[in-house]
């Protein structure tokens, strides 16, 4: 009987220090990140400028193109009927360059918005081992459904990001 207790209790006895042992485990908000992080904001500041000067021009582009329609709505039944054609062709094909100039555009912004922020996803990667590293976690997780206050480190590596 002693024997079969001995057998029973032995591997318990064996995986006490693992239970003595906390796990530390991190949560992080990399939305977060990519929001408040002054990385991220000096990333959005420089795409912003970078592609100023190319939604102002879609934006004049625009404004002619409905000033064009608004002339053909209120002129369009007293120009001569070559004139009234020549305008409805230049509208339609002044349309049809801003589409193309808007489908640039977005495509052009999203291939710069997503090297942006991989830098700065990579930025934060770095930081994340770091912390985990020097505060000796042992699980730190992105982006899950739920994670309790107490386990979010977002600040804490954003904090680290921004020096």
């Amino acid at each position: 009987m002693k024997r079969l207790c001995l057998l029973l209790l032995f591997p318990l006895l064996l995986t006490g220090p693992v239970w003595a042992n906390e796990t530390r485990i991190g949560f992080v908000n990399t939305d977060r990140i990519f929001r408040e992080s002054q990385l991220a904001i000096r990333a959005q500041k420089k795409l912003e400028r970078e592609f100023s000067n190319r939604e102002q021009e879609i934006q004049k582009q625009i404004k002619q193109a409905r000033d064009l329609q608004a002339f053909l709505e209120k002129e369009g039944l007293t120009l001569a009927e070559a004139e009234r054609t020549r305008r409805e062709r230049e509208l339609a094909n002044l349309n049809r360059d801003i589409q193309r100039a808007q489908r640039e555009f977005r495509e052009d912004l999203n291939q710069r918005k997503n090297e942006e922020f991989a830098a700065v996803h990579e930025r934060a990667r770095k930081a994340i081992i770091e912390l985990a590293e020097r505060e000796k976690f042992d699980l730190i997780l992105e982006n899950v459904v739920y994670a309790s206050p107490r386990v979010d480190i977002t600040d804490r590596v954003i904090r680290l990001l921004d020096r």
